[in-house]
């Protein structure tokens, strides 16, 4: 499946402004916009969260990396492109967690 796709059948995050991703002692370590170029890393995100208890863990990230489908590919071969993207990978091979904040649009 696309990420188009997959899109499609992940729960809308338009309620939210942001999602914020904090570290093991809450400091934020990145922001998600609701804005254009960003919409479809908070959806995905927003949706991870939902399904692992409010974080992001290293099989989230692994999850995340499929939903991603050809973007994962194209950020593999272009690091720094998809940011959102080469936070998961990093994160899918790591053993931490990290906590979400939804900051409510």
């Amino acid at each position: 499946m696309n990420f188009a796709d997959r899109l499609q059948q992940l729960p809308s995050a338009t309620h939210l402004a942001a999602l914020r991703l904090l570290d093991a002692d809450g400091q934020v370590i990145a922001t998600i916009e609701n804005k254009p170029g960003q919409t479809g890393s908070l959806a995905v995100y927003a949706a991870l969260a939902a399904l692992y208890g409010g974080s992001i863990t290293p099989a989230a990230a692994r999850l995340g990396l499929e939903w991603y489908a050809e973007h994962t590919q194209d950020a593999q071969a272009h690091p720094g492109k998809h940011p959102n993207i080469d936070r998961l990978r990093a994160w899918a091979e790591g053993s931490t967690s990290y906590r979400t904040q939804a900051i409510a649009g």
